[in-house]
């Protein structure tokens, strides 16, 4: 029944053993909406692990160098306040004397360099990835990055055992799994991007990108819970966390609809009515229009496509201001009175997560909005400007109270992160499958790299500037903060311009045909 139209096999593709596994037990294959569901699950704990091994770092590091901050999120919750800022806690049993080369009066530094080289090699490796990931089998290339990510996280924590206290070995282990690292994102992008089409695109991955904070959050639980055994567990433990994700992506993971043979009804209907249109049409031409959808886009074609740089400077802005939040939010709490007391380093850290949860939430909303309106760049530049009064009132409100605090901390958290996740999602699938490219979605990976890497240089920069800055004034520090996301929303002008004129243009071709017709209806 229908055999004479049944759709072309992509005689390239090979599907993951876990989808024939499951396929074997269902006797049947998967519908297009169980490997979407698929997709999005391993995907999401896939980037949570990444995340995971990213946040161990500045955990461990109150059992490297005791003078700095100790940020783990500990339960149960409790808050302790002092009656001063504690530049040195007392050493306890669990972080002994710290672990030489950054126990000694250089430490906070040593750790700070490493900090910079990781985001700096991660920064320029996101370009080489997005390139390379746009031609090989993602799902290989998501592997091999994930598994050399497990390695060398676990080997800066096998320094513990190995006595190793030299600084060049841990600096070099930090660079190369910065290196592994950046191939995460822009693969696991780029597969969601093929999966699903634009149309809810901002919502889907708005809530799918909460993978983030949960790997933040998990990270910091596993990292904290080990260091009683020693700092050593800290890393390999996470480490061998993501080297399993990394085998259950290339098991289970199905990088495009294509490679499993996988198809929604409205595809094969279009699909058939071309072939039965198309009898005829000789083989070679169906041949080299294939080549012209698998051919991938240079890296200096991709900053050409419309759109791209504007989004990728205005993310080097917006993410300056989220890494630095990241990095120094819970020294920064632990070193201001609140209700004229300060709080413990521990308190503040837990007190800092509501940051990633305000973000979780900016993230949906700026996804959600995005797609009703169908205007990224106006969602994303509007977001960035109310982050300008968010931080002030932060800086100039936080004080007077706890609840205070946490609820203007949330806020920030929603409208900094809300456009960054929005941007690192959603427009940059969207740019990577524009119209200038005929169809093809081999600049997916390229384009979220040229993105998320430009952003990843500001990640770098705004930590950094910031260990110079708030020695002499925190207020300093907000006001760079601020003036980053008003320019990040400025260098969005021409496209929101564009976006709202294109609105307008629409409005009133609306207007236009409907006028004569009996009671047009209103489109709710």
């Amino acid at each position: 029944m229908g055999s004479q139209h049944e759709l072309p096999a992509d005689r390239s593709y090979s599907k993951p053993l876990g989808i024939r596994f499951f396929e074997y037990i269902k006797k049947a294959k998967l519908s297009y909406e169980s490997h979407q569901a698929i997709v999005l699950i391993v995907t999401f704990f896939a980037y949570a692990s990444y995340h995971a091994t990213r946040k161990t770092t500045s955990i461990v590091k109150s059992a490297l160098d005791p003078q700095s901050s100790d940020v783990g999120l500990k339960f149960p919750w409790r808050i302790t306040y002092l009656s001063a800022p504690a530049e040195s806690k007392g050493l306890s049993w669990v972080l002994g004397d710290g672990w030489a080369p950054f126990n000694g009066s250089d430490g906070t530094a040593l750790l700070g360099q490493l900090d910079v080289a990781f985001l700096s090699v991660y920064a320029l490796g996101m370009y080489f990835s997005g390139h390379m990931g746009d031609r090989m089998n993602l799902r290989i290339f998501l592997t091999v990055g994930m598994v050399g990510t497990g390695l060398f996280t676990s080997l800066f924590g096998a320094g513990y055992w190995a006595k190793i206290h030299s600084f060049y070995y841990y600096l070099i282990v930090q660079m190369i799994a910065g290196l592994f690292q950046s191939t995460g994102w822009p693969s696991v992008v780029a597969v969601v991007g093929k999966w699903f089409g634009k149309k809810k695109r901002g919502l889907i991955m708005g809530i799918w990108n909460a993978h983030t904070s949960v790997g933040n959050i998990t990270g910091s639980l596993i990292a904290s819970a080990l260091l009683s055994y020693g700092w050593g567990w800290s890393f390999v433990v996470p480490g061998l966390l993501i080297a399993f994700m990394g085998l259950v992506v290339f098991f289970f993971l199905p990088v495009s609809p294509e490679s499993v043979g996988a198809y929604r009804e409205e595809d094969e209907v279009d699909s058939l009515r071309k072939s039965e249109e198309e009898e005829g049409v000789t083989e070679p031409l169906l041949g080299s229009n294939t080549e012209l959808k698998e051919k991938a886009v240079g890296f200096i074609e991709a900053w050409k496509i419309p759109g791209v740089a504007p989004f990728a400077f205005c993310l080097f802005f917006a993410k300056l201001v989220a890494y630095t939040f990241l990095y120094w939010l819970p020294y920064y709490i632990s070193h201001t009175a609140i209700e004229g007391k300060y709080l413990s380093n521990e308190a503040a850290g837990n007190l800092s997560t509501f940051f990633d949860i305000g973000g979780v939430v900016g993230g949906i909303l700026a996804g959600h909005i995005s797609d009703r309106l169908d205007a990224r760049a106006i969602t994303a530049a509007t977001f960035m400007y109310c982050a300008i009064p968010a931080l002030y009132f932060y800086r100039s409100y936080g004080h007077v109270s706890v609840v205070m605090n946490v609820a203007l901390m949330f806020i920030c958290g929603m409208f900094v992160n809300g456009p960054y996740a929005l941007i690192t999602t959603a427009v940059s699938a969207d740019l990577g499958t524009h119209s200038s490219l005929k169809g093809s979605s081999k600049a997916l990976a390229t384009v979220t790299a040229i993105i998320d890497g430009t952003g990843s240089v500001g990640a770098a920069i705004g930590p950094l500037l910031t260990g110079y800055i708030s020695a002499e004034s925190w207020s300093a520090v907000f006001t760079m903060l601020m003036g980053a996301a008003l320019v990040a929303g400025l260098l969005l002008t021409r496209l929101v311009v564009a976006e709202v004129a294109a609105r307008i243009s629409e409005s009133r071709s609306q207007g236009g045909s409907q006028t004569g017709s009996e009671a047009p209806e209103l489109d709710v």
